[in-house]
Order: C-alpha cells, then sequence, then structure tokens
C-alpha cells in the first residue's frame, strides 16, 4: 500500500517467539458515516489508546480476561484512517466479546518493533497474554466481522445480531446516540433485512432531524416486514410529527381552550403539538378529556388518535401505559 509506512522486521519474526495467522486484505472504501450532531461520544471501555507504559495492563492482563484487538497506526497513514473507523464498529458491534487498543506508532513505536511488525495498519488480535491472530491493511467490513467472530468466538450461545442489538439499546440508553448508530449501521451491513435495526437507527435519524433518512430506511425495509410493529411505530412517530408541525402555534390553542374548554378541536389539535414536543402525558390527558366529554366527537377520533399515540410511543413505554389504564377506566367505568 503506498500510504503504508515500512519500520521494524518482519511481522512473526523477533526469533520466531511469535506464532501467528496474519490476514491480507486490500484498501477498502470508508464507510458511510452516521451523522448525528457533532462529533462521536466515546466508546466506553471496550475501545480504548494506550501507551507503552501502559500496554501491559491494557493488552496483556486485559487479553487474560477477554479478547483484545491491538491496533497499531499513525495519523500520516491513509489506510489506518479508513480502518480504524471499520475496526471500531465492528467492535461496538460485536457486544463485549472482544476489546480494542488503539496504538499510535510514531508517540510509542517500541511495542510495534518487538512484535516485528513491517507495515501498517496492523491489527493483532491477543489472549491469554499472547498474540494469537492478526491482519495488515484495510480489509473489508465483512472480514473484520469474521475476524472478530474468530478471535471472540459467538458469545454465551447468543446470536450476534441480538448481541449487537443489546449493545445499541444500552448505548441509546446510556445517552451514546452515535455509538447506538454505528451499530445499528455495523448490523445492516451484515444482516440487512434486520428489522430492530432498521427501527433504531431510522428513529436515531428522525430524532437528529434527518426525516428523509429516516424514510429512506423504512422505505428500504424488506416488504414482508414492512407492517411489523418497529417499522409501523416509527412510521406513526414521522406522520405524527409531520401532522403536528402544520398546526401552528399552540399558544393558540390554548387561548381558545381559555375562552372555551369545549373546543374540542383546540384541545385536539394542542394534544399533537404536546406529543411532537415529547408531552406525551399531556397530550394524552388532553385526549382523554376528548373521550369523557363526547365520545361522538368527530367520529370518536380522539380515541383513534390516542391508540395512534401508543402505537408510536410503543407499548411499554410509560405514559402509554399510564394512559391505557386511564382509558379503560373511562370505557369500562
Amino acid at each position: 500500500m503506498s500510504d503504508n509506512k515500512p519500520f521494524g522486521g518482519p511481522f512473526g519474526g523477533n526469533g520466531g517467539q511469535y506464532a501467528t495467522t496474519v490476514q491480507y486484505g486490500g484498501t477498502a472504501p470508508a464507510p458511510a458515516k452516521v451523522a448525528l450532531g457533532g462529533a462521536p461520544a466515546p466508546a466506553g471501555d471496550v475501545i480504548k489508546d494506550t501507551t507503552t507504559a501502559a500496554f501491559a495492563a491494557d493488552v496483556i492482563q486485559e487479553s487474560r480476561r477477554q479478547p483484545v484487538l491491538v491496533d497499531f497506526w499513525a495519523p500520516w497513514c491513509g489506510p489506518c484512517k479508513q480502518l480504524t473507523p471499520q475496526l471500531e464498529k465492528a467492535v461496538r458491534a460485536a457486544g463485549g466479546k472482544v476489546k480494542l487498543v488503539k496504538m499510535n506508532i510514531d508517540d510509542h513505536p517500541s511495542i510495534a518493533g518487538q512484535l516485528g511488525i513491517q507495515s501498517i495498519p496492523a491489527v493483532i488480535a491477543f489472549k491469554d497474554g499472547q498474540p494469537v491472530d492478526g491482519f495488515m491493511g484495510a480489509i473489508p467490513e465483512s472480514q473484520i466481522a469474521e475476524f472478530i467472530t474468530k478471535v471472540g468466538g459467538k458469545g454465551n450461545g447468543a446470536p450476534p445480531v441480538a448481541e449487537a442489538l443489546a449493545a445499541a439499546t444500552e448505548a441509546r440508553d446510556a445517552g451514546d446516540m452515535q455509538t447506538a448508530a454505528d451499530i445499528y449501521d455495523a448490523i445492516l451491513a451484515q444482516a440487512p433485512e434486520t428489522i430492530e435495526a432498521i427501527a433504531g437507527l431510522g428513529d436515531l435519524l428522525f430524532e437528529a432531524g434527518d426525516t428523509e433518512g429516516a424514510e429512506a430506511l423504512l422505505a428500504g425495509a424488506p416488504e414482508a416486514k414492512k407492517d411489523a410493529p418497529p417499522l409501523a411505530a416509527l412510521r406513526a412517530k414521522i406522520a405524527l410529527a409531520a401532522q403536528a408541525a402544520a398546526l401552528g402555534n399552540p399558544a393558540e390553542f390554548e387561548r381558545r381552550l381559555a375562552e372555551n374548554p369545549g373546543d374540542h378541536q383546540a384541545r385536539f389539535d394542542l394534544a399533537m403539538i404536546q406529543n411532537a414536543r415529547g408531552e406525551r402525558t399531556a397530550a394524552a390527558d388532553n385526549l382523554l378529556a376528548i373521550i369523557k366529554a363526547d365520545r361522538a366527537w368527530n367520529d370518536d377520533g380522539a380515541k383513534t388518535q390516542l391508540l395512534q399515540l401508543f402505537e408510536a410511543w410503543g407499548m411499554t413505554d410509560e405514559a402509554t401505559l399510564a394512559a391505557r389504564r386511564k382509558l379503560s377506566s373511562l370505557l369500562f367505568s
């Protein structure tokens, strides 16, 4: 590779101390980035940078607990800039099967020299304190995933996709939206018909303001699964937001209600805007107030709209559960 800078002796040399299998690959195009506003959030303790002094703890000792991949790179290395984002994404998607430690060989050359690495990028897998496998060059994402599965195993008997989806959920719950998006993106690169990943990534894009991106994901979903609950929920969420955006200023509806609490249309429209703002309880309460006052209004439109909100929020959402209880009390009291 023209950007690779040779250094040190032959990989796997060092007097035959290391028995390492090397997979070589050509330069792959850089992966598409999922822009969610701002720089990517930290990946937590599955990805970190290391130094010569910290290498023993970060790699040798840690590899006795689980496999550790070491990415040897340098700022001037073009293929490194292509490989590292793909590698990070694949490690996040692996759901904790392996850890990734990155080492800048310009700042810390001695470890790479001891391993006899001749060119970068070079990725070496460590297990039980020893290098056991590796590859050089920027290889395709599919080969990175295969390498991680080979080194890290399939993990606890759970399907890899299920592990990755769990990791994405954990990242999102922790507020790390970029990591969650990267994981969903990695899942779809390997299993493009994974409904949960389509819905998860689409929802993140929508929340980041990229409605067109979310709609494109929905449009590309498998035809036989287009009505799956996660996709239906996202579709409803997008439709509700569009409906609310067309309604205008909520202050006008609040003024109308102050003058006439029986103005059901004003209350209905205000509920739509409240939902778009994330005020789920207030939106549900306004629709429930219409149902309580006049079930027949607009052909039971308030109840129909409330059920659509439940679908968009998810059936296990706290606001859904609370409003369902209130709705049942109204309908069966």
